[in-house]
């Protein structure tokens, strides 16, 4: 029996048709993208013996050529180095070691996401299975979602896999991790990568708290007592070895006077995630042990520069800078500041200051890239970093907060200053070596 299709539904699908073309062209597009980045790696390897080294180097001109390519991808991109480094493998997997992946890519057949699935399940595999392993999945992947195909490509790999599930367990735990994501409306993702069993049972022992606490007189719901339950055991609770016995989360919060006092409902500011909402900043105000005035008024005693009378900036400087930076100053890294070094853009054995303006937080990894490989930094009015790359290209990065670096001048006004920010006490910020 013929399916009658009117003239409206014949043009919808002249719509869908196009939007598939855009899609196959988004793919070729994916395809010449990992040509390019091969070729640029395989560039970058052939030259590396040019590279020069000075007498204090201590990376050979191999490592220094890879960290030069995978940051400047990474800055070229807009993009985290680690995930860089994984497209410089992805690449190098297309272009040499899956070239029927490729090919499919290229002529629209599969999507991008679809190619990283093969590649990345594709990497534990003998060379000599390669290609078994592509002509299985290949067809599936014309039609499968990317999550069936994943699934699909999980069991093949069991089958081809020369180690057994224990060898590669015991090497996947050693790669567990956690992270944030910061989120919208004062929300934010906590992340935990682990072994499945221990994720279960610590779901699972959150559900039993949850279930425990619930009764005629709860209004939350399960899932919101469960995530109650998991942020408290995480803030409050201790390890086996009695790590972490009355230890407390510590935020620092910038929070506005007006706000303060209940008079504006302008937002505070968390470090390390942004604009919370008013209610929240006036509560960890309260519960702030201390309170820390900067630049704002003339009683705040924070220095700015101590010039070449000494190499180790001040307290006051490295809360100032900790505040105006939040994070690693490299473009794209969101390594947070309180754990990264501070660096003299212009090197103090160079005649550089420690000032405001010569100093900036470096994770140690991206501090290593800027001492042993090419890139150079300057920094310009306002916190902002301007970086030249190896390739004399220029990247620029901007401070988190922008705080005002001149002192009032004249007598003091009356009233309170326009920011106060709760920060644990001076005594509590380590001394860590400067840099």
């Amino acid at each position: 029996m013929a399916t009658l299709v009117s003239t409206t539904q014949q043009q919808l699908g002249l719509l869908f048709d196009a939007v598939a073309v855009a899609d196959r062209v988004i793919a070729q597009c994916f395809a010449f993208r990992a040509e390019l980045i091969d070729q640029t790696r395989r560039f970058s390897e052939a030259h590396a013996g040019e590279i020069p080294r000075g007498p204090q180097a201590l990376w050979s001109r191999e490592e220094i050529a890879k960290r030069e390519l995978s940051s400047e991808l990474a800055v070229t991109l807009r993009i985290p180095e680690r995930s860089a480094e994984t497209l410089l493998a992805e690449s190098k997997a297309l272009v040499q070691d899956l070239p029927a992946t490729r090919a499919a890519l290229h002529d629209g057949v599969i999507s991008y996401r679809h190619a990283q699935t093969i590649v990345q399940q594709s990497w534990s595999i003998p060379v000599e299975g390669l290609a078994a392993f592509e002509q299985a999945l290949l067809p599936s992947a014309e039609h499968l979602t990317v999550a069936k195909l994943k699934h699909k490509a999980r069991l093949l790999r069991e089958r081809l896999h020369p180690e057994t599930i224990t060898a590669r367990h015991a090497e996947s735990i050693a790669q567990r991790t956690s992270s944030v994501e910061a989120g919208a409306d004062g929300m934010a993702t906590l992340f935990l990568t682990t072994g499945a069993e221990l994720v279960q049972a610590i779901f699972t022992r959150a559900t039993d708290l949850a279930a425990s606490l619930q009764g005629p007189d709860e209004t939350r719901t399960l899932t919101q007592v469960r995530t109650d339950v998991l942020s408290d055991l995480l803030i409050h609770g201790v390890t086996p070895t009695g790590v972490g016995t009355g230890v407390k989360a510590t935020v620092q919060v910038t929070v506005p006077v007006l706000t303060l006092l209940g008079h504006s409902e302008e937002p505070g500011y968390l470090e390390g995630y942004g604009p919370i909402d008013p209610a929240t900043a006036r509560d960890l105000a309260s519960r702030a042990p201390s309170f820390t005035r900067l630049l704002t008024h003339p009683e705040t005693g924070v220095i700015l520069s101590v010039g070449r009378d000494r190499y180790k900036p001040p307290k006051a400087m490295r809360r100032f800078l900790r505040l105006r930076d939040e994070t690693c100053r490299f473009p794209g890294c969101n390594r947070p500041a309180r754990g990264a070094e501070l660096d003299h853009s212009h090197d103090w054995g160079l005649l550089g200051e420690t000032a405001h303006d010569n100093l900036a937080h470096l994770c140690r990894p991206n501090h290593a890239l800027k001492t042993q490989t090419r890139w150079s930094v300057a920094q310009q009015p306002g916190g902002i970093l301007t970086w030249t790359s190896p390739t004399g290209r220029e990247f620029i990065t901007e401070p988190a907060t922008i705080l005002p670096t001149v002192l009032p001048t004249g007598p003091p006004k009356a009233g309170p200053p326009t920011a106060l920010p709760p920060t644990a006490a001076a005594s509590d910020l380590p001394d860590d070596p400067p840099f």
